[in-house]
């Protein structure tokens, strides 16, 4: 009687380790696995059990996800019909997730391919390795979240003690022996970063000036706006540890006192459109000491609030002096001729005549700088002044204009030239640039 043919089964091993300690050994965990699988399949000749060529090795990949490389050469290997049976040491090296599990089940069902565990004894093709499968696996993954409950709860009790859990450490500080320490350095840039925001109370601006100052992250990243704003609300620069929004007193050193915090959050409860307000209103006057009216007599900055709006003014001083009808000119909005000012100058960076002026001024006094050089550094303030402190808007004004004379037909701008050249000096040296 004629033995009928043994249809061979094709088995690949698959072989999953969690971490990298211990791989570059010659003989290592995946070694031991794989050697365990393939007595295995040996002891199987009989059924027709060849093992592939190809290994399926994981060393330092999570069981808890499906993206792991070898993994997913098994998977193309399957759906391509090239594997029978898939042998593992044990049923976590090929996930220790349920429904990661349950998605490689329905893979190997689809493809008519049989999962077997060397060491659990249980085969997928029956009802019973079903079960068995979902109960090992099910308590794989109850253990798991166990564990991974206690280490949160160890971790909640340790901030709670105020002790430093890892991570980035806050600008200021470093970490030594697993504990904050004060850098004095950065904790001298912390104390001025809380100390200007309590004069000028705009991130945005606070920001700018960080930047001005060459104050860079540990990392060497730019700090910007959020930057500042996460460094104004971290607790922990008044020595506290937080956890799940609960503030605890922390086991390191404050970098700042209780009382700046506190006036620093006054601060920031106000509406950013209040801040705004009051910074504009402590910025100095665009054209303080520079406008002057008909008569000769200068006009002095001022304003009114009605509600919440503050509405700014030039005035005469012959009107303070003498009263309204006094001058012909009198009183004019701020934003108004300020804007018109400052049309003016930025027409005036744009106009050859003017720069070639500019060139010759400032060549006096530093012979190595060039017409293209003086073009090219007022040319680019234009783009760059709506992105200049007001304070620094302030100042080129100044630096720029000796004199605006205001009348009834209208304005005459007189101009410093030297001061165009030491403009263009500054922008060359990325002074200005560094401002906006």
């Amino acid at each position: 009687m004629t033995k009928p043919i043994m249809r061979k089964q094709r088995c690949a091993i698959y072989t999953r380790k969690s971490s990298e300690e211990g791989l570059e050994q010659e003989f290592n965990s995946l070694d031991a696995q794989r050697e365990a699988c393939e007595a295995f399949v040996a002891s199987q000749k009989a059924e027709g059990w060849v093992l592939v060529r190809d290994r399926f090795d994981d060393g330092g990949l999570s069981g808890g996800t499906l993206d792991r490389p070898a993994l997913q050469r098994l998977v193309a290997d399957i759906e391509d019909g090239l594997v029978d049976v898939v042998v593992v040491y044990k049923i976590d090296r090929l996930s220790r997730s349920l429904a990661d599990f349950a998605k490689l089940v329905e893979v190997f069902d689809r493809n008519g391919v049989t999962f077997v565990s060397v060491t659990q004894s249980f085969n997928t093709t029956t009802s019973m390795g079903r079960l068995t499968l979902n109960i090992l696996l099910s308590f794989a993954q109850f253990e798991r979240e166990v564990t991974a409950e206690r280490i949160r709860d160890k971790v909640a009790a340790s901030r709670k003690k105020g002790m430093w859990m890892g991570g980035v450490p806050p600008y200021g500080y470093r970490v030594e022996n697993r504990k904050l320490l004060v850098d004095e350095e950065a904790a001298g840039h912390v104390r001025w970063i809380f100390a200007r925001f309590l004069e000028i109370g705009s991130g945005t601006e606070l920001a700018r000036e960080v930047a001005k100052r060459g104050i860079r992250t540990p990392r060497g990243n730019r700090i910007d706006k959020k930057y500042v704003y996460r460094m104004l609300n971290n607790r922990a620069y008044i020595g506290e540890a937080v956890h799940k929004g609960e503030s605890y007193p922390g086991e390191h050193d404050a970098i700042i006192d209780r009382e700046t915090w506190e006036r620093v959050h006054a601060i920031l409860q106000e509406s950013p459109r209040k801040r705004a307000m009051r910074t504009r209103a402590e910025t100095p006057a665009l054209l303080k000491g520079l406008l002057f009216g008909p008569d000769g007599a200068a006009f002095s900055p001022t304003h009114t609030r009605k509600g919440d709006r503050l509405y700014r003014y030039y005035v005469s001083q012959t009107v303070l002096k003498h009263g309204a009808g006094s001058c012909p000119v009198g009183r004019v909005p701020a934003g108004e001729i300020e804007a018109a000012i400052i049309d003016r100058l930025r027409a005036v960076f744009r106009q050859p005549e003017i720069v070639a002026g500019t060139w010759k001024a400032a060549r006096a006094e530093i012979g190595d700088i060039t017409e293209s050089d003086a073009c090219a550094a007022l040319q680019q303030l234009d783009p760059l002044w709506d992105e200049l402190f007001p304070a620094d808007q302030a100042r080129i004004v100044a630096l720029l204009v000796e004199r605006v004379d205001i009348g009834v037909d209208g304005l005459n701008v007189r101009l410093r030239v030297d001061g165009l050249g030491g403009l263009a000096r500054e922008m060359l040296a990325g002074d200005i640039g560094e401002a906006a």
